[in-house]
């Protein structure tokens, strides 16, 4: 299920938004907090935006902005300011779409689907995997929890997403670092331990425990 976020000051048009949209199945937030919009952010982690223009505190254009430093969740404008100026600003901010207001329900569910669709759906592959909580961004090699991020290396990402996604399985060692070194036969079998460990660390800081297990012999098992 993909995750809308809303940044609407106008209640009555994120909550009309808001019902059609899950209407459609998709899970759907409302921003309340327009002062801290960035920390609600690094705390939904959603799959998409929808952003307008006019805001308390600080415009669509500067969150937009803030938003492309850390991700590349699509953006979508939904702003009644129909001049060119107003759009060319919004896609310079970074945003991947623009609708004026008043809309049509079915023309912005089009323009979501079709973005969700190249975002996610590319491939068959999708850009995030989850488990218990925990969101693993793969094009940014970042970890989400709680409302908290840490950035992995790459053989650390590598790792996550190969033990994610065979959830309750064992992969053996020798799995994990041909994935990782492939035809390098001249890696330390050591190598591996200590990427697993530094792994389970950044986990720890997170709060994560104990969710790497080691199967003496055999590899390691989410």
């Amino acid at each position: 299920m993909y995750r809308i976020w809303i940044v609407e000051d106008e209640l009555e048009i994120s909550l009309s938004l808001k019902k059609f949209l899950e209407s459609w199945g998709y899970q759907v937030s409302i921003a309340e907090d327009f002062q801290n919009v960035l920390e609600t952010f690094h705390r939904l982690q959603p799959d998409l935006v929808l952003m307008d223009i006019t805001l308390p505190y600080a415009n669509g254009y500067l969150w937009t902005e803030k938003i492309r430093e850390i991700s590349k969740v699509p953006i979508i404008f939904i702003s009644s300011a129909r001049e060119n100026m107003n759009i060319v600003m919004a896609i310079s901010a970074g945003a991947d779409d623009f609708v004026t207001k008043p809309f049509d329900l079915h023309v912005l569910l089009a323009k979501i689907q079709a973005i969700l669709r190249r975002t996610y759906d590319f491939s068959g592959k999708t850009d995030y995997l989850e488990k218990d909580g925990l969101i693993f961004r793969i094009q940014e090699n970042t970890i989400y929890y709680q409302g908290k991020s840490v950035e992995l290396t790459r053989n650390e990402g590598r790792i996550l997403q190969l033990l994610m996604r065979h959830q309750g399985k064992i992969v053996k060692r020798a799995e994990l670092m041909d994935y990782l070194w492939q035809n390098d036969v001249f890696v330390d079998e050591n190598a591996l331990s200590v990427n697993v460990n530094r792994l389970r660390r950044k986990l720890a800081s997170l709060g994560i425990e104990d969710w790497i297990h080691t199967r003496k012999g055999l590899g390691y098992q989410l």
